[in-house]
């Protein structure tokens, strides 16, 4: 099998190079919409010295079972209808957490689309915040 998949990229290498080159470009796409990824220690720095804003996404159910200090809950199901809420903070740090980190980056999207400025998204979500031990209010 692995001398055929040789052959094939030996015969058909500008196919291939073309995959990697629309594959490259997707992915740089995509991460753009998203926003930048952040750490914690990061999100800690931005909301003291940068006056940043963290949106937690998830359901206020799970909001209430503990969050980060000083951050606003708007349900990822809500936020198009919310977005008027973020309004002065438009060229502030903005930092979306999700419960993994998955669902903030379509979340970012929306808001970039809206025009604002510093879109950041927390990698790991919640969970990462979690994970480090740091502290949650409830």
């Amino acid at each position: 099998m692995f001398n055929q998949v040789v052959e094939f990229v030996g015969n058909h290498w500008s196919l291939v190079g073309a995959f990697f080159v629309v594959l490259g470009l997707f992915v740089f796409t995509e991460q753009r919409k998203k926003g930048q990824s952040i750490n914690t220690a990061e999100l800690s720095r931005l909301v003291n010295k940068e006056d940043a804003m963290v949106v937690d996404l998830r359901d206020s159910g799970d909001f209430k079972k503990g969050h980060i200090v000083d951050s606003k809950n708007i349900p990822n199901t809500k936020l198009a209808d919310r977005l008027g809420e973020l309004e002065s903070h438009k060229d502030k740090p903005i930092i979306l957490v999700c419960p993994m980190g998955q669902l903030s980056g379509t979340a970012g999207g929306m808001l970039q689309k809206a025009g604002f400025t510093q879109v950041l998204r927390l990698n790991g979500g919640i969970g990462s915040w979690r994970a480090e031990n740091l502290p949650l209010v409830k």
